[in-house]
This record gives structure tokens, sequence and C-alpha cells, in this order.
């Protein structure tokens, strides 16, 4: 795309907010003080789409509703203030999506009673995953690549030295029908965080229908807590690159009719795609997570799950490329990650973990400690664990490059799962769960007897109630 920004005094600015299509800010460098601050009209369009636009100054979009088009970025220096209860619709057409880069910051703040949505410009009932691209943030805290291409297309490189970078915050935010497939394998995520560092407060994000993975983390070291990945279409939380924040309270929830044509996941997490041992490792601290699979939803068998007969996408099938594929594991550590995890419930997955050897020596992480899960409770699995990706064998892998099993010894990864007992696969009928929002059962019974696994204590501990949508089809914006 071509970029276009314009120059304008503090006068033009405010002549012109109401009315800006193109762009806005200064061609000047913007740390150098020379900077505009414009102040947004309600329903203001942002972008065109023939051309890149950039926030090269600092603006602010007051409470109200406004449309982007084409690739919006804030660029390094520049500040995008979004004040709560304001809506904000990507185009379809023109596959909008928001990049915030090193350097640039957005101030999103919303409330639980007033969130900040993001959500696809189509009709109501006419929404899809992929309608428009999704929202990158990029800082200059460290990943294990040095400086980094952003997965999805966008021109911004990521990564540096500064783990307590401030990209500034994303809090009571809801971000539906991202994932625009800009070309096969590069779609954006619903939210994608490059080398974003510790300064950066991500929390109460809800991402909805996204036609990728519904969060992404590529190295850096932000912390993260109450996150919702509703109906994705990938993995719900992805790590990789070197990231290593932590991360608490995350509940993720499956559409049985939506997976991938990769298999997907609740956690997958690689330290990078060669499986080496490049630094930073990747090494988050995951914890009070809920993951509900396919599996019991409508219905739904494990051999639904995995034979991809039933999943069609349903009502939500976006005819944009994107391939259906089928579901996998609630868990799938892979290529050298040193991801650890605890105090998690994972319902309803066709198989509970796989520690996956191809690439990278995983069965020695866990089993040496150099990453720990524990306080682990994998309900309804279909089997209990694989030790190779697309292997739905509970059967232990003795040669990866024929992915030959052994059928008279159990897979590592279960049995190395159920050598803890903090760890433990069972029945959800054992568990007394209840359900709420219409929801498949998930929440623990007031009693306490998970003992505080999972993101939720009891029904009284909803930490979704105001700020979250489990209708967005039908949502009025």
């Amino acid at each position: 795309m071509k970029r276009k920004n314009f120059n304008l005094s503090g006068v033009a600015a405010a002549i012109m907010a109401a009315t800006l299509v193109v762009a806005c800010g200064k061609e000047t460098n913007p740390s150098n003080g020379d900077v505009d601050s414009i102040l947004f009209e309600n329903g203001t369009q942002i972008g065109d789409g023939s051309q890149e636009f950039e926030f090269r100054g600092k603006a602010t979009l007051p409470k109200g509703t406004y449309l982007m088009k084409g690739w919006i970025y804030v660029c390094n220096g520049a500040e995008l203030t979004i004040a709560p209860g304001t809506v904000i619709k990507g185009d379809k057409s023109t596959s909008a999506a928001l990049i915030v880069e090193p350097g640039g910051k957005i101030h999103a703040t919303g409330t639980p009673d007033a969130p900040i949505v993001f959500t696809s410009a189509q009709s109501k009932g006419n929404r899809m995953p992929g309608d428009w691209g999704g929202i990158i943030i990029c800082g200059l805290a460290q990943n294990n690549q040095k400086i980094m291409q952003i997965e999805g297309g966008p021109r911004t490189m990521h990564g540096g030295n500064d783990n307590m970078d401030c990209s500034g915050e994303l809090q009571y935010c809801r971000i539906e029908y991202a994932g625009f497939p800009f070309a096969k394998d590069k779609e954006i995520n619903g939210l994608t965080l490059g080398s974003v560092g510790s300064g950066t407060k991500i929390d109460h994000i809800m991402v909805s229908y996204c036609n990728d993975d519904s969060f992404e983390w590529f190295g850096g070291t932000v912390n993260c807590d109450h996150l919702v990945a509703y109906h994705g279409w990938d993995d719900d939380f992805d790590t990789d690159n070197g990231f290593s924040g932590n991360v608490q309270y995350c509940l993720s929830v499956r559409n049985p009719l939506i997976a991938d044509t990769s298999k997907s996941n609740g956690f997958e997490s690689d330290n990078d795609a060669d499986g080496d041992s490049k630094m930073p490792m990747t090494a988050p601290h995951f914890s009070n997570i809920t993951l509900v699979g396919p599996i019991g939803q409508n219905g739904f068998t494990y051999e639904d799950s995995i034979d991809g007969g039933k999943i069609t996408g349903g009502d939500h099938f976006p005819n944009n490329g994107s391939a259906l594929g089928v579901f996998q594991a609630a868990m799938h550590l892979r290529r050298n990650t040193r991801l650890n995890c605890e105090n998690t419930l994972a319902i309803g997955w066709p198989a509970g973990i796989i520690i996956d050897n191809q690439r990278g020596d995983c069965r020695s992480v866990y089993s040496s400690a150099s990453a720990v899960l524990k306080n682990i409770v994998i309900a309804d699995s279909g089997i209990e664990g694989s030790d190779f990706n697309g292997v739905y064998k509970d059967e232990f892998m003795t040669d990866y490059g024929s992915k030959t099993t052994d059928p008279s010894q159990k897979s590592f990864s279960s049995t190395w799962f159920t050598s803890d007992a903090s760890r433990r696969f069972c029945s959800s009928s054992e568990l007394g769960l209840t359900s709420i929002n219409g929801l498949p059962a998930f929440i623990p019974a007031s009693d306490g007897s998970l003992n505080g696994i999972g993101a939720f204590n009891g029904p009284s501990d909803n930490w979704m109630s105001g700020w979250t949508e489990f209708d967005p089809d039908n949502a009025e914006y």
C-alpha cells in the first residue's frame, strides 16, 4: 500500500477534525515536540483504504462510532486515545487493521459498563470471521529473533532490549470478526502482541470469531489478565519467539463447527519455528485458565472432532479462502518451548496434552522441570495424550520421521502428565460444573471442589459480567 499523511497546523486540525477521511498527523518526527493534537468527531471515517493511514501525532476518538478503512498505523511517537463506550468498525472491502508500531502508544481503556468494541462493519446478521484484519501491538522488548517482521502482512518490525517498554493500555475491549486472510497463512490474529513490554497494560479483552488465533504473542514480556477467546478459528492462546510474560484468568470456548486446517488447540507454544534454543526462551507463566473444547457441545463426539465431517463452519463459514480442519489438543507444547501452566481446567478436547519432540527436546524440558505444569485437570478428553501433531493415538512415539508408535506403551505425554498427583484426567461429571451466559458448563460449584483450578472460583465469580458479548452476530452497533 502507498502511505499518506498530512502536515496539519493546530488550526487546520481543528477545522478538519469533523471531515478527515484520508490521514492525519505530521510528517515530522513526533518525538521532536512539534506535534499536533487532533480531536475527532463521532462518525469520522479513518483512512480511505487506498493508502496506508498514519497517526503521527496525538489523536483522540471521543465516545462514538468510527469506520476504519485500510491499514491504520500508530507510528513511533504517536498516541491514539479511544474513549470508553466507543465502537470502531473495520471495513471488509479494504481489510482494515489497526497496527501500533514500536514507540507508538494506544490508550484504549474501556470500563465494565462501557467497553470499547472493535468489530466488523458488516450489518447485524451478516458478520463473519475475517471481516477485517484485527489489532496488532508491537514494541521494543526482547524476542529470540532480535528484530522481526510481524505476522500477517503489515510492514512493521518489532523487537529490542527494553523489556519494560510501554505501548499503552488495552483494557475492557472486545475484538470481533477479525483475521482477514491477506494471503495463504497470512492472517492477522484477533490480538497480536509482538515484543510488547511489561510497561503495557492488557486486561479484560474478549476476542470473538477470529479467523486465525484469538491471541498470539511473539516474544515480549507483557503481562495480561482476564482474557476471553470465543469461537475462534485456530488456536486460542499461541506463544512464540521468547514470550515470557505472566497471563492469568483466561477462558476459551470453542464452537464445535469451527476448526482450522492446521488443527486447532487451546494452547500452542513454540520457542521458534525450528525448535532450537535461541534466547530468550519462550517461557510464559499461565495460571487460572479454563479451556472448553468441542466434545460434548451439541452432541459433538471425539470422532466428530477429528474427522472433519461435521466441521463445516455452520453459519460462520466466511467463504474467504480460509480452510476448515479438525480439533486437536487442549495443550500442544512443541519446538523446545518452556511454557509454564498451573491451576488450569480443560474440558472436551480430542487430546488432553501433546508434548511434541519432533523439533527440540520438550520431553527433557518437562521431565527435568525446566518448565512446570501443576494443578491441572483435564476432563472428557477423547484420548489422554499423544506425542505428535496429528497423531490421535495415546501410544509412545518411537520414530518421528515415520510417525511410528509403540502400542504397548502409553504416550510419553499422558504418562508424564499423570506422574504428578497435582495433574489428573477425569470425567466432568466428577466436577460438579455449572454454566453461565448460556455457555457450556465450566464454572465450578461453590464448595471449592476444584480448589482454585480454572478461571472462576464459583458461580458468583463472574469477572465477565457487563463488558463481554456472547451473541455479537445480533449486537446493535
